[in-house]
């Protein structure tokens, strides 16, 4: 294989890496993991925002912060490379968001679409330069009506906000990676 076709595989891991970034800032409410994902001029049309992807993030923050419960999932990765340091990248997800409206009532909402991202690479790097939300699913279901511990009994420990979500006690123990 010659070094044009490894570095192309290397730089479709590096993409697929900043989108399962994403899923994890946008369900645990970690800043850091989201400002990972975009550049600091990103902007990013996500439903009813429409603006900067640090405003998203902010947003974001405000809504999540509230430990509603929320599970993203991307699949369908399709990556188009446009030059050498951009991409056009449409991903599937599908997402599970359950917490109080701004009334303070539980809704639970299924929603499935695709991210439609402009990903640069500056300075060996990948992240979203832009990224538009498109909805092709949505489905407001019935929350459960019994509080958390029961519902999950024995099935511990539950999902939780940055940092106390058990997957960053994981990373405390991470060898440094040395080629």
């Amino acid at each position: 294989m010659d070094q044009a076709k490894i570095n192309e595989l290397l730089d479709r891991e590096a993409i697929r890496d900043c989108l399962y970034r994403y899923c994890r800032g946008i369900d645990r409410a970690d800043a850091a993991a989201l400002r990972s994902v975009y550049w600091p001029d990103a902007h990013d049309t996500h439903g009813p925002y429409c603006g900067s992807a640090e405003g998203f993030i902010r947003f974001a923050l405000g809504v999540f912060k509230t430990e509603p419960r929320n599970i993203h999932q991307i699949t369908n990765i399709l990556i188009e490379f446009i030059s050498s340091a951009t991409a056009a990248v449409e991903s599937y997800f599908t997402a599970l968001q359950h917490g109080p409206d701004k009334d303070g009532e539980v809704r639970q909402t299924l929603l499935c679409g695709r991210y439609c991202d402009l990903f640069q690479k500056r300075e060996g790097e990948w992240r979203i330069a832009e990224r538009t939300v498109v909805y092709d699913w949505l489905e407001e279901q019935i929350p459960p009506a019994v509080l958390e511990a029961e519902r999950f009994g024995p099935r511990q420990p539950i999902g939780a906000p940055h940092p106390h979500d058990p997957v960053y006690a994981l990373g405390k123990r991470r060898i440094p990676f040395s080629p």
